[in-house]
């Protein structure tokens, strides 16, 4: 139930003003869905929820300051490598040493 004054859930949960995307996954591997499940129960949550928290963990939340400062690193880099052209005979040896 809908606390209209607190914008919350009758367990606590916030409600997002946004819309909310649905996802289907299908053919999980069924080892997969276990651990899913199994992690979902350790942390008390639903499967839902557990894969959402999966999801916000391993995928960074990248501001427009955060690319502008990997932007520059990338010219910087650019920058103090640009004198020097590596060459197909040089990529070549180098992946002759890698396997050897």
């Amino acid at each position: 139930m809908l606390d209209k004054t607190s914008k919350k859930l009758h367990n606590g949960s916030k409600v997002e003003p946004k819309y909310m995307v649905t996802i289907t996954v299908k053919n999980i591997p069924e080892e997969i869905y276990e651990r899913i499940k199994l992690q979902a129960k350790a942390n008390r949550r639903s499967i839902n929820s557990e894969i959402i928290a999966i999801f916000e963990h391993a995928i960074p939340k990248r501001t427009p300051a955060d690319m502008n400062e990997i932007l520059e690193r990338a010219r910087k880099v650019r920058e103090l490598t640009s004198p020097y052209t590596v060459t197909k005979g040089e990529i070549n040896r180098w992946k002759k040493e890698g396997r050897e």
